[in-house]
């Protein structure tokens, strides 16, 4: 994991290792340190228990074979590391921010300015303002001074072919940016003269390893003048800002902060966000009341692919080509009876390891008697009775492997196949019934996570990506599970958006 950080296990090197750990792919571990396998404490110890689980030992460099005294103290010292590292740099960012220095990135509108010191070493922080580009942003802020919307903006510059941020097609959430945030065009602090800093921090989500955004108070962040990087004047910046504090003080947005219909509605229709142009990559957006559309597209933003597809017919394609796939009655039939046939071989096998068990504890429990009576009779002896206490504790395994005996499997019903296409094929009702619409689309929701429509020779065609493929791509002999994963499955629409081909 050449240049990997230690602080996430999401690296194809250590998964690799995991999956071989689990076949017994090896015996050893061997790297310069712990801290090379991960500086979680959490992670670390649980990689541990799992290795020695498996009879594999860790050997470092630094450690040698690795124990538990070494997890417990070097994973807590790498962890620590990991957070002092943190502060460090934070304090050495806001530092540089109070010299009126940028804190890292470029705003558009900005050069990074390239200076060496006495020493050879780069002055890094310095900026210096972009004279084309903040044309650009003076541009943008008169055109919303003077009452257009961030959408007619964009659009209008996606037109002209003016290059946004990072060379990409504007957007309108570019140029609005959000209000909490403070980021956006018209509303970075920067273009007033305003250097402003860590408004944000970012943490680590232990569920995916990815680093996720947190607001910050306003109270921690950090404000400096920069007079000569100040691209608009104080009229019209305040014009603009009076202008956006009123759209956010408006009766209509008020109340949807207030509701944040957002966090607790179910999204309606079931490509509700997870639909996207296949050439651009950008999401389909409503246009109209049923109808979808590349979003990039119609702002101008570099997409040729102008076509609308309506939802509800891309949505029939899908569903139906999903339960021509679903169903394959012949697969399911051929499933359930190599299930039977197996678990037939397992339960049988089982039964006549059991009884001979049973055989065997009834002979035990048959002597035991015998020497009961014996000794009853008078026959009392140290061979006897070491003889007789082996017995007893036979019999007592014995009986500890039958209650052990894990309990027998259910067995598919004969007539599953049939159960089964008929549960598949009221999936499109379901879907059409107000009362189980949402729970289906929520099911359906969560095994598709992605759909990508492309155009090809007029007819449109989506490709699926997500769990759904665990249900409907079954691997070869040869392949490994894990191979279906990654695969997507095609579903092109012929006339009448009917659909004419399903496959891998």
């Amino acid at each position: 994991d050449r240049a990997r950080s230690g602080a996430t296990t999401l690296r194809s090197g250590y998964q690799k290792m995991l999956t071989d750990a689990r076949r017994n792919g090896f015996d050893v571990v061997v790297c310069e340190g712990l801290d090379r396998l991960s500086r979680d404490q959490e992670t670390i110890a649980g990689l541990y228990k799992t290795l020695q689980f498996q009879g594999i030992a860790i050997v470092t460099c630094a450690e040698g074979e690795v124990s538990e005294i070494h997890v417990g103290l070097k994973g807590t010292m790498n962890a620590l590391f990991l957070k002092d590292l943190a502060l460090k740099t934070h304090r050495g960012l806001e530092g540089r921010v109070r010299k009126g220095r940028s804190g890292g990135g470029r705003a558009y509108g900005y050069n990074v300015k390239r200076v060496l010191k006495d020493d050879g070493e780069a002055d890094r922080g310095l900026r210096t303002i972009n004279e084309d580009e903040a044309a650009i942003v003076r541009r943008i802020f008169r055109d919303f001074a003077g009452g257009h919307s961030p959408k007619a903006i964009a659009r209008a510059l996606n037109v002209e072919g003016v290059p946004g941020p990072n060379g990409k097609a504007w957007r309108d959430t570019t140029i609005r940016g959000h209000a909490t945030r403070r980021t956006g065009i018209l509303r970075n602090d920067l273009y007033q003269g305003v250097l402003v800093w860590n408004r944000q921090r970012y943490v680590r989500d232990p569920r995916t390893g990815n680093r996720v955004s947190r607001a910050n108070p306003e109270t921690l962040w950090v404000r400096q003048d920069v007079p000569e990087l100040r691209i608009v004047g104080p009229e019209l910046w305040n014009e603009v800002q009076a202008r956006l504090e009123g759209v956010r003080q408006s009766p209509l947005s008020v109340n949807i902060r207030k509701h944040a219909f957002w966090e607790q509605r179910r999204p309606r229709h079931l490509l509700t966000g997870i639909a996207f142009c296949h050439d651009c990559g950008g999401p389909l957006a409503s246009v109209g009341r049923d109808y979808l559309a590349c979003r990039s597209a119609r702002l101008e933003a570099g997409c040729s692919v102008k076509q609308s597809i309506r939802r509800k017919k891309l949505e029939a394609a899908i569903l139906s080509g999903l339960k021509d796939r679903l169903m394959a009655p012949d697969l399911v039939a051929e499933f359930v009876g190599a299930f039977h046939q197996e678990m037939n071989r397992i339960e049988g096998d089982r039964g006549a390891i059991d009884a001979e068990v049973r055989r065997t504890l009834t002979k035990i429990e048959q002597k035991i008697e015998g020497l009961y009576d014996a000794i009853a009779d008078g026959l009392r002896t140290e061979g006897l009775k070491a003889r007789l206490i082996a017995m007893e504790e036979e019999r007592a395994a014995l009986k500890a492997k039958l209650d052990a005996a894990p309990v027998a499997r259910p067995l598919f019903h004969p007539n599953l196949a049939e159960a089964y296409r008929q549960k598949v094929d009221s999936l499109q009702t379901s879907l059409n019934d107000d009362e189980a619409r949402p729970q289906a689309i929520e099911i359906l929701r969560s095994l598709i996570e992605r759909v990508d429509v492309r155009w090809e020779g007029g007819e449109p065609v989506a490709d699926l990506s997500g769990d759904i493929l665990k249900l409907i791509a079954l691997p070869s002999k040869e392949s490994a599970v894990d191979d279906a994963i990654g695969r997507s499955v095609k579903v092109v629409a012929g006339v009448g958006f009917e659909p004419t081909t399903f496959r891998l």
